[in-house]
């Protein structure tokens, strides 16, 4: 299992929010990539990058932060999240070294666009759904539809789908535990892997994570935590490496 520190991208700074809602922020950077070479140092081996503008806007808004992070690290797998809903906005971010698109608002509205993603961009797509009670929300969290999360996944097999990131609204940014049952759950419901993410406060939470013996989940994004210091990057990830010898 990766541990995958999140960079969180709001007005050009590294911040991160409380349960999606961008009136709650905390400004931990004025320079992304800068924070993107701590968690590189660190011993990372992939990182979540989200652009929390253009999830609310529907466009990239912070893509000139994603560009030079992808550049300064070419050979580092990087996944970006928010306002992707546009095969155009997928080769730019393709181009410019990203490795996997994260879509989902698109993904929840017209579940269609994830197939054509996929045949235009094969093993660069990932699946974001966010959840509120097991139902997924959209547009930056700001609706919540009436679609179950465990349904849309099942959706996406066969579209070729690299993973699906599952974020528990209600944890995100709590530091609270991640949703470990429902993470589960989902994993193996589906032949997608998951991603865990939202909630993640220390290495018990990882541990947590790795008890439940789910073999379909095969990362855990965390933010807050790490930007706090209750979590340490190398830490958790010699855990996961330990743990799955």
């Amino acid at each position: 299992m990766l541990i995958i520190p999140a960079i969180d991208l709001k007005d050009g700074a590294c911040v991160r929010l409380r349960q999606g809602r961008m009136e709650d922020s905390t400004v931990f950077s004025d320079d992304p990539v800068a924070m993107a070479a701590k968690w590189v140092e660190g011993g990372c081996r992939r990182l979540h990058l989200v652009d929390l503008n253009g999830a609310f806007e529907g466009q990239p808004v912070n893509g000139d932060v994603v560009t030079a992070i992808a550049r300064r690290y070419p050979n580092l797998p990087i996944q970006i999240g928010g306002g992707i809903r546009s095969l155009e906005t997928i080769e730019h971010y393709v181009k410019a070294g990203v490795s996997y698109v994260i879509i989902g608002t698109k993904a929840v509205k017209e579940p269609e666009f994830v197939a054509e993603a996929c045949r235009a961009f094969p093993g660069k797509v990932i699946v974001g759904l966010d959840a509120k009670d097991g139902f997924v929300a959209t547009d930056g969290w700001a609706e919540v539809s009436s679609v179950q999360v465990i349904d849309l996944a099942k959706r996406f097999e066969a579209d070729g789908v690299s993973a699906i990131v599952y974020t528990d609204i209600a944890k995100d940014g709590m530091m609270q535990g991640c949703n470990i049952p429902f993470t589960a759950a989902l994993a193996a419901a589906t032949r997608i892997p998951v991603i865990a993410s939202g909630g993640i406060h220390n290495l018990g939470d990882i541990q947590a994570l790795l008890n439940a013996k789910a073999p379909g989940i095969i990362g855990a994004i965390t933010g807050r935590a790490i930007y706090e210091g209750t979590l340490d990057v190398a830490e958790a990830q010699a855990l996961c490496d330990r743990e799955q010898r």
